[in-house]
Formats: structure tokens, sequence, C-alpha cells
């Protein structure tokens, strides 16, 4: 007769944060669903020719994929409770936690003390650690706060209350209000958990998981949950210098606001006050001048403006686990609103370079486009200091992570990068000609083509675009914005941008989803040459195909390896990066050749920063850096058309 015992638990249901190796897959998208309709967990696999499977194995559950060109089944983590601290009870007795980066792994949670001291400190299995830690005295009536215990897979919850009706502050008093509430936990999927009682098998990661907050007296030290006395004299010394740096870093931070703030107010000053319309507590202008006709205002652009609180309780107040991606701009958080739906939140930093009005670009540009090859911009948020756009979620993140990445580049078969070619083609295409205004991009680059779970490629950041008449060829302008590496000759050098800028940086990626080499980096170790002179070099001795990402080249024998195809985009990649503007074709036209065996493509003519090393312009890259730099500087005149 057998007697059934627990061996491993998962954390709570809302997206395995107790299984944070889950979310590890690259290849698999998870979705989380609770409403009042359904409660599911799902998980998609973006690439067909991957199977996977889960098995029990000495206790242990493991999940194992069938990834070609391997044809190996591999294990995608080592298991999905190999750790120590992943075994039930793994430090015995009630109200600890266990930290595998701490010696020893066993903790006594803050506000509480070994219930037998000298076993604990001997870390005796039976009488220590079994006997756990209990609660230091705590009156009722006394003054409480909450200790916030961080990455952790939460108590076990067979004795815990669930509200998913009440928000954090409400799920706060009330554990606050009730003498028996040891802790509680708040999150979007699991709504307000509060716990009575001893808390039982918690752990924490390094990532991932959730936020538990502790209940203890007001005047508890919260260094002392070893139960040790802590040096009194030694902790005012370290406050006090603390504190002095502290001050010191904020009174220099204060004072860089400040003049930037100043300078910004100088720059925005006009006496134009009655025309303007009030957005979630900030003033922005109702219209804006020659862009889209009087009848255009901010009320008419149909684009909700989200509160704040719902995009704070969307992101778990930007919680580190839900960031997704981050720029010069600021930062991308994962969110769900209330309703299931999945959300990007681009939150601009403070000291983004990005003004009001290259947000208001982006909005007001994004909200009036619409274009499968284009992100959908479902939102946005204005409140006090903080400017916010709100997405929709594309599950596979940007092409750079994907393409530059040695595991997940060699599941972009070729037909994945045509298509990916095409779609970014077919939404620039848009732009330049089909959309009711034309709209130059300046910063098209891998890490702003963003990818849905089927892999379609969609264009993002239009906080640098332009808008053009139609009787507008080109423009100039006083300083340069974009991305060392994709910009074209004409504009980099003299200030002069047009349709056939953003045709260069097509080219440019073009080339760098053929080969899998970033621009900015690439470097041949024979000739010395950068990504463009070394495609050159091989094209104009007929070696085109050496050039090709070796990850296209193992799947050779597959129907979807196609050479001449290949080398015809090649070609078209060259045509678009020519050095002068007016040889390089126009977008309909690449659409056209990419679309049509049957089209005659030009030869092309020597690229544009063919160079080798060493040369004046590549000494000037390699000051900027070779990593993604993006030159953050603005003109007031950026969202008016000439």
């Amino acid at each position: 007769m057998y007697k059934e015992s627990i061996w491993q638990r998962s954390g709570e249901w809302d997206g395995f944060s107790g299984i944070p190796e889950m979310q590890e897959s690259y290849y698999i998208v998870y979705n989380y669903t609770e409403n009042n309709e359904e409660v599911s967990y799902r998980f998609q696999k973006t690439n067909h020719s991957i199977y996977s499977r889960l098995i029990m194995r000495d206790g242990m559950l493991m999940q194992f994929t069938w990834i070609p060109p391997l044809w190996a089944w591999k294990p995608s983590v080592d298991s999905l409770f190999a750790k120590t601290c992943d075994l039930y009870l793994t430090c015995g007795g009630p109200n600890t936690y266990c930290d595998e980066n701490t010696s020893p792994i066993c903790n006594c949670i803050t506000g509480y003390v070994p219930k037998k001291d000298t076993a604990w400190a001997e870390r005796d299995e039976w009488l220590g650690l079994s006997s756990g830690c209990v609660r230091k005295e705590l009156n009722c009536q006394g003054q409480h706060r909450f200790f916030q215990l961080n990455n952790t897979k939460l108590p076990d919850t067979k004795t815990a209350t669930v509200d998913r009706r009440i928000d954090v502050k409400t799920c706060k008093d009330r554990c606050l209000s009730d003498c028996n509430c040891t802790s509680f936990a708040f999150g979007t999927e699991i709504g307000c958990v509060t716990w009575t009682g001893n808390l039982v098998d918690i752990r924490t990661y390094n990532e991932g998981g959730n936020v538990l907050y502790v209940k203890v007296s007001a005047d508890d030290d919260a260094d002392s949950s070893s139960g040790e006395k802590s040096d009194r004299t030694g902790k005012i010394i370290g406050l006090t210098i603390g504190g002095f740096s502290v001050m010191l870093t904020l009174i220099v931070i204060f004072f860089c606001f400040w003049k930037r703030r100043d300078k910004q107010a100088k720059a925005d000053a006009t006496p134009i006050v009655a025309n303007q319309v009030l957005m979630n507590e900030v003033v922005l202008p109702r219209k804006k001048r020659n862009l889209f006709g009087e009848e255009d205002e901010v009320k008419d652009l149909k684009l909700p403006l989200m509160e704040f609180e719902a995009v704070v309780a969307a992101t778990q107040h930007f919680s580190d686990v839900n960031k997704v991606g981050k720029g010069g701009f600021g930062i991308v958080y994962k969110g769900r609103l209330s309703d299931g739906q999945e959300i990007a939140v681009k939150r601009l930093s403070e000291m983004s370079a990005q003004g009001t009005d290259e947000f208001m670009t982006e909005v007001t540009l994004i909200a009036r486009l619409q274009h499968v090859n284009l992100v959908k911009l479902l939102g946005c948020c204005i409140y006090e200091g903080e400017k916010m756009l709100i997405y929709e979620y594309l599950e596979n993140l940007s092409l750079d992570s994907h393409l530059f990445d040695e595991a997940r580049s060699c599941l972009l078969n070729w037909k994945m990068r045509f298509d990916i070619i095409s779609g970014i083609a077919r939404g620039l295409l848009y732009l330049h000609q089909d959309s009711r205004f034309r709209i130059i991009h300046r910063d098209l680059k891998a890490s702003n083509i963003l990818l849905d779970k089927d892999m379609t490629p969609k264009i993002s950041d239009f906080g640098m675009a332009r808008i053009f008449g139609r009787d507008e060829t080109e423009a100039n302008t006083r300083k340069v914005v974009g991305t060392y590496g994709y910009m074209s000759p004409e504009y980099a050098m003299n200030r002069t941008f047009s349709m056939k800028s953003d045709v260069f940086s097509f080219g440019v990626l073009l080339l760098e989803i053929i080969s899998g080499k970033r621009s900015r980096s690439f470097r041949d170790s024979d000739s010395n040459l950068n990504l463009l002179g070394y495609v050159w070099r091989n094209w104009s001795e007929d070696q085109g195909l050496e050039i090709v990402d070796t990850a296209v080249i193992v799947d050779s024998s597959s129907p979807t390896f196609r050479p001449r195809e290949i080398l015809r985009c090649l070609q078209i990649g060259l045509l678009c990066v020519q050095e002068l503007v007016e040889d390089r074709p126009m977008m309909s036209s690449v659409v056209l050749m990419l679309g049509s065996e049957g089209v005659l493509i030009p030869q092309p003519k020597q690229p544009g920063y063919c160079v080798a090393s060493g040369s004046s312009l590549d000494t000037q890259s390699k000051q900027r850096d070779d990593g993604a730099w993006t030159v953050n500087q603005f003109t007031n005149s950026i969202i008016d058309a000439r």
C-alpha cells in the first residue's frame, strides 16, 4: 500500500511563474487565459518542424524537443524541477524559504526566528529544519508593515484565501486589518491571495516568480531574519555614509534634470493657450499645423487614452518579469488587460530625447496607418511625466533577437526569411506610396521589425518618421537621426533624406537577413571589408552564395532552400545600397522584383560605404561604437511637412 505524498509543487497558475524555465523556450509561445468563460493554459510552437514532449523520469518532469538539423531529442532545460529548492518542503518546517544563492540554502522569513536555535545553527535535519521557524511576537494592536520577498514561488495555497475582485491597495489593507493574516500576494492573473497561519514550501529564483508581502512589526529589524543580532553601530555608520552618497547623487540628478527642463521650457515657450486640449493631466497642442489639415484634431484620432492605473495593473507595476525590451527611448513591458488581451507597453524614459512632439508624431502616424506589416497601436497614456504607447503584443519580439542569435537563427529557413523580406518591403511601400500620407521612416533596422506568432514582420517605432507632401521628393534637416550602419551616405554626410534613404536602409537589412551578419559589427577577417564591401566582392566574383548564413546552407537539402531566389534577393539588396540616390530603385520596383521571377533585374553598382577598415568613415564608426546606437537628436519641425 503506497502512501501518497507531495514530491514537487509548481508556482501559482498564472503562466507558470513558479516554473520560470517553462518560459525560456524561444520557439514556444505560452498563453494563460482567465475570464468569465474559461481558465486555460496553452502553448504553441512558432516553428512547426520542432516537436516537443513532456515525460516523467526518476520523479522529475522533463521537457524534450526534436530540433532539426540535429535530429535528436534534446532537453529544453535540465529539468522543470531539477534544483534542490524545487523539492517540496526542502527546508522542512514552516515559515522558511529555500535560496540556492545563500549558504546554507534554508533561511527564516523576515519577521520569524528559528524554533530551535541550536539545532537550526547546526542545520540538524530532524531537530532544526523540521521544526522550522516561528513568528516573532506581533501585537495585533501595534503598527505593522510589509517586508517584500521578491522572485518567489508563493507558499502552498491550500489554506489561502483568493479574491480576484479587489485591487492591490484593498488587498494590502485587508491583510493589515486582519490580525491572523501573515502575508499577501497580488497579481493580474492570481488576484489578491492572503495567508493565515504558517507559510509552507517557499523558494526564491534569480528571476521570475511572484512578490510575497510578509507582515512584520513596524519596528522589526529587516536584517534579523536569521535570528542573529546586528551590529547597530556599524549599521548607523553605513546608513550615514549611504545616505550622504544618495543625497549627493540626487542633487546632481536634480541639477541635470532642472537644466534639461529649463532648456526644454524655453524651446517650447508659446503664447498660444486657448487652442489646447487636456490629455490625462498633460496639456498638449490641440492641432498640429500642416500635419493632417484643419479637420484633424487630437480628439478625432479615435485612439483610446488608457488610464495610468490600468497600465500599472496590466504590467504588474512595471515588473522586471514583464520586461521584454530596452532601448535609448526607454523600456518595453508585456502586459495583460483585465479582459485578457495581451499588450506591449512602450514606456518612454523621462531622460529620453523623444519629447512630446516626437511622441505625438508616433501616436498620430500609427493611429492612421493600417497595414498587415505595420505594428498596430492600441492606445496611449500620458500621466504627469510619463508618456506611454500601448501596442499589440507580438509574441516573437524583434527580428534581431532571432537573426543574430546562434540558436534561434537556425530556425529561420530560407522560406521564412524570404517571407520576412517581402513583408518588410510591402510595409515600406505602403508608407512611401499607398498610405494617405507619404512617410519616411528614417530608422529602419532589424530591432525595429517585430514578429507576430506566425513570424509575420511588422515595422515599428515611428518616433523619427517624417511626413512628405505628395509633390515632395527630398528634404534637408539640421540634425541627423537614425542608426549608424543603416543610414544612407547622403543622409549621414549631407543631411539630405528621401524615400531612397529608407530604400538604402532596407537594402542593408535585406543583406543582413541573407547573411545573418550584423552590418555595424561585421569585419571580413581576410580583407577587412565591412558587410557591404564583403557582399559586393563576393557578388563581383560570382561567389554570392558564399555570404549566405550557414543556418540556411545547412538546410540546403530542403525544398525551402532556393539558391536562385537567394541570388535574386542578393542582387536586389545591392541595388538598394548603391551609393548614388538616382541609382537606387523605388520600393514599388523592389516589391515587383521580389514577387516575380520574370522581371529583369539591373546589374548593381558599387555600394555606398564599401570601404575597408582604416578609412576615415570606418574610424568614425568605430568611435561611435559597434553596438546598436541610435542618434537621438531631433528638430522641432520633425512632424511638419515641408
